[in-house]
């Protein structure tokens, strides 16, 4: 049977059947567990390359067997003359939307067995987020200067980001309304469409007061969106141009390492954890459903103070 590329078979795309079990199980996602825009598209995405894999292979979703699912991920792993080998984060990240997408089908009663029970993907290395030292986000900090109403909305988004530890999407999803300069909180809005107030320290409210102020009238030019953070065109800041904000800033900062706004948020867990915060509070700070994902901070706060120990302490040394 003819097994083509994951290039050639996107091109192709999945027959009407799949189509209409995908569709089915988007729908799922969306109205029962609350799943965000961007995660749906991650689904979509890698369950239509698989369908246009088993329409190449003249496969049905509803007969394969674990050895199909294993050629998919196999084939994936495997460069070719038109593409390079997908990596194992990538796998993963399909063979978990393959695993979602069969118990539907099995709690659907579309199926009698669960194809996806065993099917192994690369195991996870255990890889740190990067975090920057306390001097370099104070370099970052005081890295946009003057008073055009660019530099006073970079300055309130970095120390925002620093000092709530919000995602890139929580920050861009801001509104002017969800911040309460009076309580010092703001209302950030994660995953899954929920909603958790975050303290707002004297620093961040300061450089968003400053902000909204003058700056954002003129960026807004008298009107303008409810969103809080604009571009300069008047227009809601997109991700992209976030990202463009940080990695410029840093470059002005001095900072050579390859940083996002994600950066920001590993630096603010690890110095609270760092400064002796507790893990729970932290997790609701963070926005995380399950502690385990907070708390890969403690291994990132325990290789600062071996850091911190081996560079100050006399006895410490070789």
């Amino acid at each position: 049977m003819e097994v083509t590329t994951p290039q050639a078979q996107a091109k192709e795309g999945p027959d009407p059947a799949f189509t209409a079990l995908l569709l089915d199980f988007l729908a799922n996602l969306e109205l029962e567990r609350g799943l965000s825009r961007n995660t749906l598209e991650a689904y979509r995405a890698d369950l239509m390359q698989f369908g246009a894999y088993l329409a190449r292979r003249g496969d049905d979703a509803l007969q394969i067997g674990p050895q199909d699912l294993a050629e998919f991920l196999a084939e994936l792993a495997s460069p070719d003359d038109d593409r390079p080998a997908v990596g194992p984060a990538t796998i993963r990240r399909k063979a978990a939307a393959l695993r979602s997408f069969y118990r539907h089908l099995r709690r659907e009663e579309l199926l009698g067995a669960d194809p996806t029970a065993n099917l192994a993907a690369p195991k996870r290395a255990r890889t740190l987020p990067a975090v920057l030292e306390y001097p370099q986000v104070e370099k970052l900090l005081s890295a946009p200067t003057g008073a055009a109403p660019t530099a006073v909305r970079d300055r309130a988004i970095l120390e925002v980001m620093y000092g709530c530890g919000l995602r890139a999407s929580e920050v861009i999803g801001l509104r002017w309304s969800d911040v309460d300069l009076e309580e010092g909180v703001l209302r950030a809005r994660g995953k899954g469409s929920k909603q958790r107030l975050v303290p707002l320290g004297r620093k961040a409210g300061a450089a968003i007061t400053a902000y909204l102020r003058s700056a954002r009238t003129q960026l807004a030019r008298g009107g303008g969106p409810e969103k809080l953070f604009l571009n300069y065109r008047g227009e809601p800041l997109s991700r992209q141009g976030l990202y463009k904000i940080v990695r410029t800033n840093a470059k002005r900062a001095g900072i050579e390492t390859r940083i996002g706004p994600h950066t920001l948020r590993h630096s603010f867990a690890t110095h609270l954890l760092s400064g002796g915060c507790d893990l729970r509070a932290l997790q609701e700070m963070l926005g995380h459903a399950d502690i385990s994902t907070t708390q890969v901070y403690t291994h990132l706060s325990g290789e600062h103070l071996k850091q911190a120990y081996f560079s100050a302490h006399p006895r410490a040394g070789g």
